[in-house]
């Protein structure tokens, strides 16, 4: 017997003090193991009661979409992992039996040649479905909105035509957005602009670039803000 309630303050206290000194319920990457004591849990563990639960909870939430293709025994309930199942592996002699022959069978496994081929079957059914669900999933493309400043030569430098040729430069991934001017100082104002892009189509160094390319009205540019979508 391992894990008993999850969902009690004992049990989730035991979980914590598991989790304390390891980074997954077994081994050293996430497997099935982990993926049933998560989904015998209500909601995340709370940080201040059981944060290396928490933390451990946290991790877990970022393979969501790939439990299915995690390595292990998805058979098993979460009641056989914890404390004092390992204590059982590391000493056989206190181990029942039947709790070591459980050890052996996996989710598509037995002794029957026929069943072994049926489950195999089975298990690649399903995963080639998963595959198939994840790669029709539309992908969402990273964009990062942004604050350029554009600063010119002088106080006597065209900022509407500056401006204009600035807007002017089009690219896939890239809108522009509203603009103003700010002063610097001596009469000089700078074109402070946003614009978002999407950060796999449009390189802003090379935007740049472009951009300082109008010498005749265009000093030098910096990025002001930088944020992710």
């Amino acid at each position: 017997m391992g894990f008993t309630d999850l969902l009690s303050d004992s049990g989730l206290t035991v979980l914590n003090s598991w989790l304390a000194t390891r980074s997954y319920i077994v081994g050293f990457s996430p497997s099935q193991a982990d993926v049933a004591v998560f989904k015998a849990l209500s909601a995340a563990p709370e940080v201040a009661k059981y944060p290396h639960a928490a933390r451990w909870y946290k991790h877990l939430v970022s393979y969501d979409d790939d439990f299915a293709t995690l390595p292990g025994d998805a058979a098993k309930p979460y009641t056989v992992y914890g404390p004092e199942v390992v204590a059982a592996t590391l000493n056989p002699a206190k181990a029942p039996a039947a709790e070591e022959d459980d050890d052996d069978v996996s989710l598509f496994g037995s002794d029957d040649e026929e069943e072994d081929a049926e489950a195999a079957r089975v298990r690649e059914e399903r995963l080639a479905e998963y595959r198939k669900k994840k790669e029709a999933k539309p992908k969402v493309a990273a964009k990062s909105v942004v604050i350029l400043d554009v600063k010119p030569w002088d106080d006597e430098t065209d900022m509407a035509a500056l401006e204009a040729a600035v807007r002017g430069i089009e690219k896939d991934g890239l809108v522009w957005g509203t603009s103003k001017l700010v002063p610097v100082g001596f009469g000089i104002k700078k074109l402070q602009i946003n614009l978002v892009i999407e950060d796999e189509k449009v390189s802003l160094s090379d935007l740049e670039e472009e951009i300082q390319e109008f010498e005749d009205y265009v000093q030098s540019t910096d990025i002001a803000t930088m944020n992710k979508l």
